[in-house]
């Protein structure tokens, strides 16, 4: 009896890894789903600039995009469930990573985690409204948003400290990619092209998201000090903002290459090394 009830606790142990391999697998679906937005977002980024039209530059156009490919719905799904299975695992890590770290270790592990829960939850809304048949602009969404947190008391400066957050997040990814510190989210690379790969994506990605994210947060503030919510038109309105600068069109497929790298790290390098 005591030989049967060893067995059957290795055979739990077995299922219980297996469950685990099996939802680690769909969790890295979700960098994967993740990954081909950015790639998107940078592909028509780079029409923008060329003038050759594209069509709106976040996160809508992108999977609006997606979804006008063949097999395209089967691929939402996909994108759906994948970036679900991250967002859940993150919240679980909210949990877990707090565990034998004290004050502030703590909350930053927890704090990171969180973020990255509701970032991917994001993403996966997108894919889903899309494969529901719910289209829907996140320019508009974000210009909806911004004027009802301006109709608020001290609305205005609510959604200039929200600006100045968006700024901050951007700043961190510059800091992020310029020092490498996106390295510390992966498992040991091997030597080689691998290696030079994830060099070379991670670098220009981040700091290519970095930049799109810091003059969406400008937009946003410049929203909210002129009490005009229509400025705040989401990454599209950011990066046709770029496009309008002197050099502008130079600038936005800098941007635009930078978001192909980003995509290309995090859907294919993140996907096999990240650490979960």
């Amino acid at each position: 009896m005591a030989r049967t009830g060893h067995g059957d606790r290795l055979a739990s142990a077995a299922e219980k890894a297996a469950d685990s391999k099996g939802f680690e697998r769909a969790a890295r679906v979700g960098y994967v789903a993740s990954g081909v937005l950015h790639l998107l977002i940078g592909v028509i980024a780079l029409q923008i600039a060329s003038g050759s039209g594209g069509g709106s530059a976040d996160s809508s156009g992108a999977v609006a995009a997606l979804a006008a490919q063949p097999g395209g719905l089967v691929l939402l799904w996909i994108c759906f469930l994948g970036c679900l299975a991250l967002a859940l695992f993150q919240a679980s890590r909210v949990w877990l990573d707090g565990r034998g770290l004290q004050g502030k270790d703590a909350w930053k592990a927890r704090g990171s985690a969180a973020a990255q829960a509701v970032t991917y939850g994001a993403i996966g809304v997108s894919f889903g409204t899309f494969a529901l048949g719910g289209a829907k602009d996140s320019g508009e969404s974000t210009a909806g948003w911004s004027a009802t947190l301006m109709a608020q008391p001290a609305g205005a400066v609510l959604l200039g400290l929200v600006g100045l957050g968006i700024v901050v997040v951007g700043g961190y990814f510059i800091f992020k990619g310029a020092s490498r510190r996106y390295r510390n989210d992966l498992r040991a690379v091997p030597p080689g092209a691998w290696d030079r790969a994830v060099t070379v994506t991670g670098v220009l990605g981040f700091i290519a998201k970095g930049i799109s994210l810091a003059i969406l947060g400008i937009l946003v503030m410049v929203a909210a000090a002129t009490a005009d919510p229509e400025r705040s038109s989401g990454l599209d309105g950011a990066l046709h903002a770029l496009r309008e600068q002197p050099f502008g069109w130079l600038a936005l497929g800098a941007v635009g290459a930078g978001l192909i790298c980003y995509g290309l790290y995090t859907g294919i390098l993140r996907a096999r090394f990240a650490k979960l």
